[in-house]
């Protein structure tokens, strides 16, 4: 197999690579950005002689002055586990710290939670793509799955026709996160499902193994092609500026899952503390740490807290 790497660390790059994905990793992400520090270390590095990988590293993560701490944080992440792993094999080996590249405690992103409205402006837009119309049906079903299951664009986009079972009604997640789990769904989206299937089953390839939603010429729909979709309907929508990274995300049809899913369980007199492993479990996180990011408060849910609050204390007062 032809290598991706080419500094004279390649040989340990192409090792540590295939360790995370014995582990059960995925590492595609992570490949990325091993490749550009490889890339650096042809470009910069001086030639015969020992490699400083010290100074190498630092130029690397200063490489651009324009960048978001916590993305140089993520980056620092990947390679701190690139050296660790070396450190097993190699005399003299070092690991940078946390605080090469600090990241703050506190950011002000503030993740989009989209509105009922906008949720059902995104479907009517996926009526109107301008593309093959055998893709239509795909990124509605697509943005149905994401908004009522809460699933990460790659957990979706890599189900299988096994993964898929209607008469359960249950999606197969396989191995995110290095995590397995049963994500359970409505009869409504079972309906849509059922649906989709028919017309997939005219495109052929059922077999267990074959992905489930399609591009229009048969291979499996992608997280860049798919996300890049999504994010083409946001900008004809007006929710996102027609350049730049401003603006909704594809991603946080997630953010907006768990948001609208803690809004019902207020609605409904629900010990929300108590579901929340529920919903942490449901999410693929390990724990509720993991998803107290998604958790943001939006006025509608502030305002049921409030008038939760507000009764409990009045009914607290009566003799």
């Amino acid at each position: 197999m032809k290598s991706i790497f080419h500094s004279p660390l390649a040989r340990q790059l192409e090792q540590f690579v295939e360790h995370q994905r014995t582990l059960g990793y995925s590492y595609h992400r992570a490949v990325h950005t091993l490749r550009s520090f490889d890339r650096y270390i042809l470009a910069h590095a001086p030639p015969k002689r020992r490699l400083p990988l010290e100074d190498l590293l630092r130029g690397w993560l200063a490489r651009r002055v324009d960048r978001k701490p916590v993305s140089v944080a993520l980056e620092l992440g990947t390679l701190r586990q690139f050296f660790r792993y070396r450190c097993r094999f190699s005399d003299g080996g070092f690991v940078p710290g946390r605080e090469w590249a600090p990241q703050g405690a506190c950011t002000d992103f503030v993740p989009h939670v989209f509105s009922h409205d906008q949720i059902r402006a995104l479907l009517r837009e996926a009526g109107r793509l301008r593309c093959d119309l055998r893709a239509r049906p795909v990124i509605r079903l697509l943005i149905l799955i994401l908004y009522c299951t809460g699933l990460r664009f790659g957990e979706a986009t890599r189900l299988t026709m096994e993964d898929v079972n209607l008469r359960k009604r249950v999606f197969h997640v396989r191995d995110s996160k290095g995590k397995t789990r049963w994500v359970p769904f409505r009869a409504d989206l079972g309906g849509e499902l059922q649906k989709y299937r028919r017309l997939r089953d005219l495109a052929g390839a059922n077999f267990p193994q074959a992905p489930f939603l399609l591009r229009p010429d048969g291979h499996a729909l992608t997280v860049r092609g798919a996300s890049g979709i999504v994010r083409g309907m946001l900008r004809r929508l007006g929710l996102k500026p027609a350049l730049g990274r401003h603006g909704p995300r594809p991603y946080e049809l997630r953010h907006t899952f768990a948001v609208h899913r803690l809004t019902a369980w207020h609605r409904a007199g629900v010990d929300v503390h108590r579901r929340l492993p529920w919903l942490s479990a449901y999410m693929g996180h390990q724990d509720i740490v993991g998803t107290e990011v998604y958790l943001r408060a939006t006025p509608e849910l502030l305002d049921l807290a409030s008038h939760r609050l507000r009764t409990q204390l009045h009914q607290a007062e009566l003799p």
